[in-house]
């Protein structure tokens, strides 16, 4: 074998099995939704992470300092200053004034006029642009996928390296473009392209790679932000996402939070059915032997399956550090069909103005079900005992995997205009 099967593109080649990714941050879910996590970034009216707007007055005296707050401060006119005098207490028929009997006060007072203005944190989680407004996320991200997994052949089967690790290593761009229809509601478009390189690292023999580029994923969906008060937020939202030669998706997602001071507590529901082009999906190699006939291996993570559902669930806190720094924390527990996983994401963001802002962000699998299940891996052109070749899939064995492993690290560009 000398090159691995495409994930993208392997779809029809073996009697219906569609491979994919894990149905994970780096592969499925990234493709459909911690794209969700960072991409519709969901976003919020002005009004999403303060009180009330207000103004309020004050007198105070000069030598109190400023509050450094997140607010724009606007000082009011100061009062003048001003003395009274006491002229009756001259002495008679001089200018010499009576000293002892001189009444003198001094007034200093300031009154303050502070209008609180607020600030559009783009890289909120709950952001959506306003009627008339147009919103854009450019997420660039790398992605890292691997496990180590160890081989046993079926009883008269062989292989020659038991022993291997899958490495998946993916560069991807993706854009989000939404407009808001209302203050409540708005719609958006995605289009994600992706250069990926796939390896299952031989612990003996050759190694079999392969590469893979292209436009790979288009969606449409709509975002609804049902409630956004002075405590509460939360937004509902569909997407329909096509995965070219993988499966169509249809994802519903809900998030719902309180606000506290200058924070944001949320938390969040997803769920998404995943309908196959084949009827498997897993991790594939293909290639070609010495004579020139096809040979391929299959880590299967489910077999004979047209579709699957997805749920996860999880909670978040957005919080302003300054007027233009911000950090987005979150927690995430889902159930990916074949395997369950506790991933956990930090951002800090930067918005210096009111229409541009970065985000970047990590995320990593802290827990993973994966490690120590037994798959089954197929193959594709295996030799029988009488040495004839095997021109067609047959089950060959079962895989055991161990230290499973999935980060995410990205750069979010946020306009809105």
């Amino acid at each position: 074998m000398k090159k691995q099967m495409s994930l993208f593109i392997w779809a029809a080649a073996v009697f219906g099995m569609a491979p994919v990714w894990a149905a994970t941050n780096a592969g499925m879910r990234a493709a459909s939704s911690a794209d969700l996590t960072g991409a519709p970034a969901v976003r919020a009216r002005p009004a999403v992470n303060y009180e009330k707007y207000e103004t309020r007055t004050t007198t105070r005296t000069y030598d109190m300092q400023d509050r450094g707050d997140l607010y724009y401060t606007q000082p009011a006119s100061r009062s003048a200053m001003y003395k009274e005098y006491d002229n009756s207490n001259r002495l008679a028929g001089s200018s010499v004034r009576n000293t002892t009997t001189r009444n003198v006060r001094t007034t200093r007072a300031e009154t303050v006029r502070r209008e609180l203005k607020r600030k559009y944190y783009l890289a909120h989680p709950f952001f959506q642009p306003l009627k008339g407004k147009f919103g854009s996320v450019t997420d660039i991200a790398y992605d890292m996928n691997s496990y180590d997994m160890t081989l046993t052949p079926l009883e008269n089967m062989s292989i020659s390296d038991t022993r291997a690790k899958w490495d998946m290593k993916a560069f991807s761009v993706k854009e989000d473009f939404s407009y808001g229809i209302t203050d409540r509601l708005a719609v958006l478009a995605m289009v994600k392209y992706d250069k990926t390189k796939y390896k299952f690292d031989w612990s003996t023999a050759p190694d079999d790679k392969m590469d893979d580029d292209g436009f790979n994923l288009f969606g449409l969906g709509a975002q609804w932000r049902f409630v956004d008060n002075d405590k509460w937020i939360g937004t509902l939202s569909g997407y329909f996402q096509h995965q070219k030669d993988i499966a169509n998706n249809y994802i519903l997602d809900l998030k719902g939070g309180y606000k506290i001071s200058r924070s944001t507590i949320y938390g969040l529901a997803r769920g998404w059915y995943v309908d196959f082009d084949g009827n498997s999906y897993g991790n594939g190699i293909e290639g070609t032997t010495a004579e020139g006939n096809k040979a391929a291996i299959f880590i299967a993570y489910d077999t004979d399956v047209d579709d699957v559902f997805y749920i996860e669930g999880g909670i978040g806190v957005f919080s302003v550090l300054d007027e233009d720094w911000t950090l987005n924390l979150e927690a995430v527990f889902g159930d990916y069909d074949w395997h369950n996983q506790a991933s956990i994401k930090g951002a800090i963001g930067w918005q210096p103005n009111d229409w541009v802002a970065l985000n970047l962000y990590a995320k990593t699998a802290f827990y993973d079900s994966a490690d120590d299940k037994k798959l089954g891996y197929w193959s594709y052109g295996a030799t029988a005992e009488d040495g004839s070749f095997i021109n067609s899939w047959v089950k060959h064995g079962e895989a055991k995997l161990s230290d499973y492993k999935e980060t995410t690290i990205g750069l979010q560009a946020i306009f809105q205009f």
